[in-house]
Order: structure tokens, then C-alpha cells, then sequence
């Protein structure tokens, strides 16, 4: 098979049809094999309804329904999982993604030699209260990933190298870092391309609000430090324990120093327990012995869990 199409879905029951048909033109115009595989991520309107009427008139549709919302990441990873197609293409149920692009995304994939093209949508219909705070998301993410050529790290219009799917774990709200998850399996061939955004036609945007921006810092820095940190723990959390442990028992021998002088000298001096530093360096002591053993338990605890992208699926077709 050619193409696999993985579309994420939630409430989207006026575009879906609409967008599969889009979908199957340029297709059979370019005769590629394909399947499109429509995750749906508890819809409380008629979406699954929807998919499963195209799957009877069509063998290329597949679908997966969540029994509830789970959020864009597991819909990735499951429809990443059930993926057949040589090459992967990601993109949004809502038609702000146009399917004229997946030739050429097909192209870059199998002559260019590209893992992964992200979709690059230059002139935006978003408000200015999402493109700002974006530009600063995408700015920092360029910078802590190092992956400097893509201006659009969160675009639901990419495309993969089937390797890249099957090998990278999608978690949590991880979605938004898949570049970085690729090249940190491996795959750094990694390029961009400009895509056309279509305003909206139906509906709303399921993604606005402040804390998507927070989350996706915080998802940054989770990615940051597993992926620099994850398989040896021990390096920064012992590194830590050790630098405030020294520091602290350092603190010690000072205090301890200063009192025996002044007793060798005969000068009058206070109890050591009677000194607050004597307490901030016994307190910085015992952080450091915690941050040591927490260190050494990482060492000890894998990180995965054998349930997490354990998610209860109602139907699949």
C-alpha cells in the first residue's frame, strides 16, 4: 500500500464526509493505493456514525472509537499502530488541511529521501491571540530539539516514512513534539514544506485556550529531559545530590572549624544549634542524599509502563 491516512477526529461530523471525498480525488487522480483510517475520539455528535457509512460504500475507510476523549496523542499512536501504507500521512478532520498536498508529500518521502515533512502554513486564518504565543512555542522548540529547519512543530499536516511510526511512542500530549520524538529515535532527515491553511468551514477550534501553551512548554521540558536524561537518571539526579550534599558538609566542617577556634582561642562563641546556617547546611545535606537516591531508584524503575497507551476501544472497523 502506498499511502496510510491517519485523521484524528472529535465533533467533526460536518467535514468528514466532505474531506474524504477530497481525499479519495487526488488519490485515484495520482492511482495510489491507499486507506484512510479515521480515529475517533469520543464524538458526542454523529462522527463515528459518519465514518461508518463511508467504510460500507468504501473499502479504503477504517476507523477506531474511543469510548472517550483521550486527546490527539493516543488517536496518533493507535492510528500509527494500525498503519499500513509506506508512507504516513497526519492531518485534521476539520479541512484546514488541504489533500492536494499529500503528492508532493508522498514525493519527498520516497524520491527526496526525507523520515519525516512537516507542513509549513505561512499565511495563517488563526487569530492573533494563537499565531503569537505559536511563533515563541515554535521558536523555543527549535531551540531545545536543535531541529533548526522547521518553522511549524505542532502542523497536523505531515508526512512519514513508515519506520518512523512504528518506532516512535506517542504519548501523553506528546503530539505536538513529533519531530523531536523521530529524531530522538534516529530519524534526523527531517524537512519542511509549505502547506496552504484553509480557514475553518464548520464549527470551532477544539485546541484554543491559555493552558495548550503551558502544556506544551511543560510537555518540552519533559521531552528534553527524557531524552537527554531518560535512560541514565543517575546522571543528573546524582550529579545534583552530590554537588548540594558537598556543599552542605562543607557548610559543616566550617561551622565546626569556626567553633573549635574560637575555643582553642578562648573566645566567647554561641552553640553551633543556635546558628541558622547550621540548619540550612544540615537541610541541604539531606536533599542532597534525596536527590542521590532518587537518582539511584531511577536507575532501578524503568519509565515505561506496560498500560500506558492502554485505551479502551469501543469499535473497530
Amino acid at each position: 500500500m502506498d499511502i496510510s491516512v491517519v485523521i484524528p477526529l472529535y465533533n467533526e461530523a460536518e467535514s468528514i464526509e466532505e474531506l474524504y471525498a477530497w481525499i479519495e480525488k487526488v488519490m485515484q487522480s495520482k492511482g495510489f493505493s491507499f486507506e484512510v483510517i479515521f480515529i475517533n475520539d469520543g464524538s458526542t455528535d454523529r462522527s463515528w456514525e459518519i465514518v461508518g457509512e463511508l467504510h460500507k460504500r468504501s473499502e479504503h475507510v477504517r476507523g477506531i472509537c474511543f469510548r472517550r476523549n483521550y486527546g490527539k496523542s493516543p488517536a496518533l499512536y493507535c492510528g500509527f499502530k494500525e498503519a499500513q501504507g509506506d508512507v504516513v500521512i497526519t492531518m485534521d478532520a476539520d479541512l484546514q488541511d488541504s489533500p492536494d498536498e499529500i503528492p508532493e508529500l508522498y514525493r519527498m518521502i520516497t524520491e527526496d529521501g526525507y523520515d519525516l515533512v512537516s507542513g509549513y502554513k505561512q499565511k495563517r486564518y488563526d487569530p492573533l491571540s494563537k499565531t503569537l504565543p505559536t511563533k515563541l512555542f515554535n521558536a523555543t522548540a527549535r531551540r531545545v530539539s536543535g531541529i533548526k529547519n522547521l518553522h511549524d512543530f505542532n502542523c497536523g499536516l505531515k508526512a512519514y516514512r513508515r519506520d518512523v511510526v512504528k518506532n516512535i511512542e506517542v504519548f501523553g500530549e506528546m503530539h505536538r513534539f513529533i519531530p523531536y520524538l523521530a529524531k530522538n529515535a534516529g530519524f534526523d532527515k527531517i524537512g519542511e514544506k509549505v502547506v496552504q491553511h484553509q480557514a475553518r468551514k464548520y464549527g470551532t477550534s477544539k485546541f484554543m485556550g491559555l493552558n495548550r501553551f503551558v502544556n506544551g512548554y511543560l510537555d518540552l521540558i519533559t521531552l528534553w529531559f527524557l531524552g537527554t536524561f531518560g535512560k541514565k537518571p543517575m546522571h543528573v539526579f546524582g550529579f545534583l545530590g552530590t554537588l548540594m550534599f558537598l556543599i552542605g558538609f562543607l557548610s559543616v566542617v566550617g561551622i565546626g572549624a569556626e567553633k573549635l577556634y574560637c575555643l582553642y582561642n578562648h573566645i566567647p562563641q554561641r552553640l553551633i544549634t543556635s546558628s541558622p546556617w547550621f540548619y540550612i547546611a544540615l537541610t541541604t545535606m539531606l536533599i542532597g542524599t534525596q536527590l542521590f537516591l532518587a537518582g539511584f531508584i531511577g536507575d532501578l524503575v524503568s519509565r515505561s509502563s506496560q498500560s500506558r497507551n492502554d485505551y479502551q476501544i469501543k469499535e473497530t472497523i
